[in-house]
């Protein structure tokens, strides 16, 4: 298990926005993390009635950035190219709000493909075993 202050300079996400709290498994081309942070009310996502499931994407697309930044880190990298989420396709929301599931969230993603100027991943978002959210999502890495 990573825990946060092993991979949180990693990414451009800081304080609250850092929506994950550790990675409990990666390879090469999966990731597979863990948060609570759904359910805390200082959720920069949460609205008024909640945290809403669309907000889960987010959460893939973190796991994306943490994955990308593991693997250019172990490739001897110093920092990890920052990306810009462009496209989500074929998202699936199985659930409405999703504040209310109590222990952790379970947030995967698997890289179809990555190359110096873009990746895509999939991803998925469970509790418990039961699917929340899915999709896929492209980022591209712009040279500025």
């Amino acid at each position: 298990m990573l825990p946060k202050t092993d991979w949180a300079a990693l990414i451009p996400h800081a304080g609250t926005m850092c929506l994950l709290d550790a990675v409990l498994a990666w390879d090469e081309h999966t990731i597979h993390a863990v948060t609570e942070g759904h359910a805390r009310a200082d959720n920069p996502l949460r609205g008024t009635q909640g945290l809403h499931a669309v907000h889960l994407a987010e959460y893939g697309a973190q796991a994306m950035a943490v994955h990308g930044a593991l693997l250019a880190r172990a490739a001897g990298a110093k920092t990890a190219k920052p990306g810009r989420l462009v496209s989500l396709r074929d998202v699936q929301l199985l659930a409405d709000y999703v504040d209310t599931c109590d222990g952790r969230l379970d947030v995967h993603a698997q890289c179809l493909q990555a190359g110096e100027a873009s990746a895509q991943y999939l991803f998925r978002i469970e509790h418990r075993g039961r699917l929340l959210a899915s999709g896929r999502a492209a980022v591209i890495h712009p040279d500025s």
